[in-house]
């Protein structure tokens, strides 16, 4: 599963964790620089919050209708990897997906 560019309206909010120098949000690092600028494009109204602070793990929390959230950790993936798993996060809550 790759990271939709067409974020369906029960998601809410995109919540990133990483550390700013960290080898573990590598990954991290190099989705935001590829991957934000078309999210937003694409998704004008999400929330996208991106959090950084030395030494944190990097994780991911996905932010449903109704206040569901999910989260998982992206420590040590690649930038395909974390897209990857942002997908599965995001269809992981959303109706009408498998």
């Amino acid at each position: 599963m790759s990271f939709p560019k067409q974020i369906p309206r029960a998601v809410k909010e995109l919540r990133l964790h990483l550390c700013q120098t960290g080898k573990t949000s590598q990954g991290v690092r190099q989705f935001i620089q590829s991957q934000y600028p078309s999210i937003k494009s694409s998704n004008p109204d999400l929330k996208v919050l991106i959090r950084e602070a030395a030494g944190v793990e990097p994780r991911a929390f996905v932010r449903f209708e109704r206040g569901a959230e999910s989260v998982t950790s992206l420590s040590n993936l690649s930038e395909k990897d974390v897209a990857s798993e942002l997908g599965r996060l995001i269809s992981s809550q959303t109706p009408g997906s498998a």
